[in-house]
């Protein structure tokens, strides 16, 4: 197996992309490391929050909510995961595990900022962002979550198993082209080629592909037991749970409810379905996600 790490030349003239690189350097296990990529804006010392992407994109995804989340007090932080954005890329796809994603991202996070912070999840950044909460309830002021959700079993929906055949098999597996059509707003050529940008050719694409397969919806998968046993905690969790979810997307629609109906902090919130919403939501509806994690942070006293 290889660590690959795509040529910085490839990011050149991202737009709407003018954060200073940051960098940590993850240990994968079995001997080998790999250097993080993340985005730190704000103060570092005001209140922090974390904004975790999914599959199959990056920081990127974020260009629009960080500025308003800055202007309004926070220190903002947004990691590339493994395999994704800026970040180094594994080749192999079966090195990539629920387990490991959820390590790597805990060793970053603890090195970075381990103060409390607010978050924001979307997609695996859910998978991965709600598994962390339950983990260590206190390290997390509110959270605002949106198309994603925690699974644990059960039987996948027809969307989601076309979803992982197509990333497993598909030969022309276009990062760009697949964010344009899962927003309900299009992406201009610049953006479709940003997101391209991280994956010059297929071995870059292991995570990419890796990931839909590791999402543990069915019975006996990897993940299940241990989402499981996060479930009590995370249902338990009090603080500001606010859920955004796009009516366009066909992936989580509905989904929220499991979490609305769970999670104490959720009570009374002022949970919304986005119109004109797709999967990207952060694509589509940028600033009234960034609104809601401000008024969540504010709720908790996390932010003044």
């Amino acid at each position: 197996m290889q660590i690959l790490r795509t040529p910085a030349e490839r990011f050149a003239g991202i737009p709407d992309y003018p954060f200073a690189e940051h960098w940590f350097e993850v240990d994968l296990g079995d001997g080998l490391k790999a250097r993080q990529h993340y985005v730190d804006e704000g103060p570092r010392d005001a209140p922090p929050v974390l904004l975790f992407h999914g599959e199959p994109s990056w920081s990127f995804l974020y260009r629009k909510m960080i500025p308003p989340l800055v202007e309004a007090g926070f220190r903002v932080l947004a990691p590339d995961l493994i395999g994704f954005g800026k970040s180094d890329k594994p080749d192999d796809i079966a090195f990539y595990t629920y387990a490991r994603h959820v390590d790597w991202l805990k060793q970053w996070r603890a090195a970075v900022e381990p103060r409390p912070a607010a978050l924001f999840c979307q997609d695996w950044g859910g998978l991965l962002g709600l598994r962390m909460v339950a983990d260590d309830p206190d390290l997390f002021s509110c959270v605002v979550a949106s198309n994603t959700f925690l699974p644990a079993g059960g039987t996948p929906s027809e969307a989601f198993l076309a979803w992982r055949e197509f990333a497993r098999s598909s030969p022309d597996f276009r990062i760009g082209a697949l964010l344009d059509r899962a927003t309900a707003t299009p992406r201009s050529e610049a953006e479709i080629v940003a997101y391209d940008a991280p994956f010059p050719d297929e071995p870059s694409k292991a995570g990419a592909r890796a990931f839909p397969a590791l999402v543990p919806a069915a019975d006996g998968m990897p993940g299940v037991e241990e989402n499981k046993r996060a479930w009590p905690v995370l249902a338990a969790y009090d603080k500001p749970f606010l859920t955004l979810f796009g009516e366009d997307d066909p992936i989580t629609r509905g989904a929220e409810k499991h979490l609305i109906e769970r999670i104490a902090g959720a009570a009374g919130q002022p949970h919304r379905t986005l119109g004109t919403c797709g999967h990207f939501c952060q694509e589509d509806q940028p600033g009234v996600l960034a609104q809601g994690v401000i008024a969540m942070a504010r709720k908790a006293g996390h932010l003044g």
